[in-house]
């Protein structure tokens, strides 16, 4: 009888081993599940934040192209203020050669001062008398 119960032990004893294998296969499949999980919220995660990123990439790529269009415009509106600096110093200094000019005219020519102040004789360029210089202006 000896034998008997040392194979109904062997069997009992397979049988506890090849339940021991299947919690243990049991376990390992639950662990793997678990953190297949983890992994995907992890990678949910990191998508979204990748999403974010590259939303902020966009805005800041608009801000960028809008900052280099006023750049754009600033330096075109500094050209036209130095062109215009440019024009009106030249007008002055025009101006300035013209009233010289003129102010050399009217020395030598004394009809031409005293004109302005009421009813002289005008001198032609032979220094002979030819009428009177009336103010038309008003």
């Amino acid at each position: 009888m000896a034998t008997g119960s040392i194979s109904g032990s062997q069997g009992l004893s397979s049988g506890v081993w090849a339940q021991l294998q299947q919690q243990q296969a049991q376990r390992t499949a639950d662990q793997a599940e678990q953190k297949a999980r983890a992994l995907r919220a992890q990678a949910s995660d990191a998508q979204s934040t990748a999403d974010r990123a590259q939303e902020n990439a966009r805005t800041l790529r608009v801000q960028s192209e809008q900052a280099q269009g006023e750049a754009s415009g600033a330096r075109m509106d500094l050209a036209a203020m130095r062109s215009m600096d440019t024009v009106q110093s030249q007008f002055n200094q025009w101006r300035a050669e013209l009233a010289s000019a003129l102010g050399t005219a009217e020395t030598s020519s004394p009809s031409v001062s005293t004109a302005a102040t009421g009813s002289q004789p005008v001198l032609n360029a032979d220094g002979q008398t030819t009428g009177t210089l009336l103010s038309v202006t008003a």
